[in-house]
């Protein structure tokens, strides 16, 4: 039996049991184990479901902190990893492998016993199946992006078995296992997007399309190409555009664009949430409306949308920062409903300006805390992800997080195709500007980008950046794209001079060009930062793992 049991010695009839030569064999009446639990589709369904916990859900945007779209006010593990100034011995970094693993080992027992269940469908078996192969894939993906090579454990292992204290395994034989597992979960999986009491399952869609996020992540260019193609070849998913160009995006990351909501057929994999039952804390924290916002949008970000007129801000003749309000004129659509604009309602009450009686409106950051208001330490807020509804309680949000979505999917087709010198306006109109057209932003052409000095690959990285920001990515494209230099970059907020109270800001250090520095004295070394060390609890327990250059 694949358990641990104690026993005690309860008195002389157990003592004359325990005789019995069975005796420490028979099972549990009181527990479940897998000699007595694998029947019937509604326990398959159960174990399913108990996989599931191991998705993501806010962890997925709390890891947007390890890059450089944003920062937490407070020291962070995340903060530290992404400064490059950490140990092996932060929580963080053994608090991923024993979750990821924990999950693993919960699939791998699901995929060893559920063939013993009785169903009427057997199909519906293997789907169950591949819903856990898909999330067993998901686990993996994270445990390669951060450690490169891992242990690959496909089935339950007793303590003393051998693999527990193996080596590990080289991650591009554990990239294989994902993409092969995918496939062959992808063909056991429905088409349609689920629905009713099936609602927010597992897909073939999702199956695909991690298997592109996962085959873009280690330049299998044409696997990705593959994967992406054949989401957008399903027919089922669509862009959503409820509210219109000035709100649809910036709708889909509210409860309007809730799966059970009905209307949003972009999102193909989310850990969705009810009310009462399970929820979480993230559009407080974004806009806390009486301390610090934990969600502070860096200068980096807000750079990074281009203008109106589908140019850079140090290429536009439209770009003006004489004013805090003049930063969000004539720029991507994208970027007003991701970082709040002057003007714009939010949950934070009262801002930065005395002025302003209407603690429902914002109009100027606030740096100085008083209890009273949110408070920025880069001058800039989020709106993405807020649902205002819940910012003025404590963990009541009952928003959807987004895990793959079909934005993602046109964006990494694009990549692929340039990664394989393939890309063509045609792509271009296929994914990119969709995108853009979303929103009403200019289309992308790719004549005008060589026009203006522009580089092709810069700007599919930029639109990878805000179309995708906040949902948990950016980090990961900064490790494939070999820009840790960007990590090591001081982090910089608004220019000093745009604050409404100058004394507010008097003592924040500031750059040569008068923008305020966050955070300083980052580093980045190239030899040993593009993968996270083993954890020390894990070295101390099984050396055979060995660890990663330059720890």
């Amino acid at each position: 039996m694949k358990r641990f049991v104690v026993y005690s010695l309860l008195g002389l009839s157990l003592l004359t049991s325990a005789c019995q030569d069975d005796f420490l064999d028979r099972v549990p009446l009181d527990e479940l184990v897998d000699e007595t639990y694998w029947e019937n589709e509604e326990q398959l369904r159960l174990a399913t479901d108990a996989c599931y916990a191991y998705l993501k859900a806010k962890n997925t945007v709390d890891m947007e902190n390890l890059g450089d779209n944003t920062i937490w006010p407070s020291v962070t593990d995340y903060q530290r990893i992404a400064s490059g100034n950490f140990t092996n011995d932060i929580g963080a970094l053994n608090n991923e492998w024993t979750g990821s693993y924990d999950g693993i080992r919960r699939c791998n027992a699901f995929l060893a016993n559920y063939q013993r269940a009785e169903v009427t469908d057997p199909a519906r078996k293997e789907a169950l199946a591949a819903e856990v192969r898909v999330i067993r894939a998901y686990l993996y993906s994270y445990l390669t992006a951060f450690y490169g090579d891992v242990q690959l454990v496909t089935t339950p292992l007793e303590i003393d078995d051998p693999l527990v204290y193996g080596t590990r395994t080289p991650r591009a034989e554990v990239v294989d296992f994902m993409l092969k597992e995918l496939d062959e979960a992808a063909a056991a999986l429905p088409a349609a997007i689920p629905t009713g009491a099936n609602l927010g399952r597992i897909s073939r869609g999702a199956a695909l399309a991690l298997k592109a996020r996962v085959a873009l992540q280690n330049q299998r260019y044409a696997a990705a190409e593959q994967a992406a193609k054949a989401v957008m070849d399903l027919g089922v998913y669509q862009l959503y555009t409820a509210g219109g160009t000035a709100n649809a995006y910036r709708n889909l990351f509210t409860y309007a664009g809730k799966l059970a909501a009905g209307a949003n057929k972009e999102t193909i994999l989310a850990r969705t949430h009810l009310a009462d039952i399970s929820m979480h804390n993230l559009s407080r924290e974004i806009q806390v409306p009486d301390q610090n916002a934990r969600w502070n949008p860096t200068k980096s970000l807000v750079d990074s949308y281009l203008c109106s007129d589908g140019l850079p801000i140090d290429k536009s003749p439209l770009y003006k920062d004489t004013t805090y309000a003049d930063v969000f004129k004539n720029r991507d659509p994208r970027m007003v409903q991701t970082i709040l604009q002057p003007g714009a309602a939010w949950g934070g009450r009262f801002d930065g300006n005395p002025q302003n009686t209407n603690p429902a409106v914002y109009t100027t950051p606030k740096f100085r805390s008083d209890r009273r208001g949110s408070v920025t330490i880069t001058g800039y807020y989020f709106t993405k992800y807020v649902e205002l509804s819940t910012v003025g309680q404590v963990s009541r949000d009952a928003n959807d997080i987004h895990l793959i979505r079909l934005a993602e999917v046109l964006l990494i087709y694009a990549e692929a195709r340039l990664e394989q010198n393939k890309l063509t306006q045609a792509d271009v109109d296929l994914t990119i500007n969709k995108l853009r057209q979303r929103v009403g932003m200019r289309a992308m052409n790719l004549a005008e980008l060589t026009t203006n000095g522009l580089d092709v690959r810069t700007e599919l990285r930029r639109e990878r950046r805000v179309e995708l920001a906040l949902e948990g990515q950016r980090y990961f494209d900064i490790l494939r794209w070999q820009q840790g230099n960007l990590l090591a970059e001081d982090v910089k907020g608004m220019k000093k001079a745009w604050a409404r109270s100058a004394a507010d800001v008097a003592n924040q250090p500031t750059d040569a060009n008068g923008f305020i520095i966050v955070n300083r004295n980052r580093t980045f070394t190239a030899s040993r930062n593009y993968l996270w060390p083993m954890p020390l609890v894990q070295l101390e327990r099984n050396p055979n793992l060995g660890q990663n250059p330059g720890w």
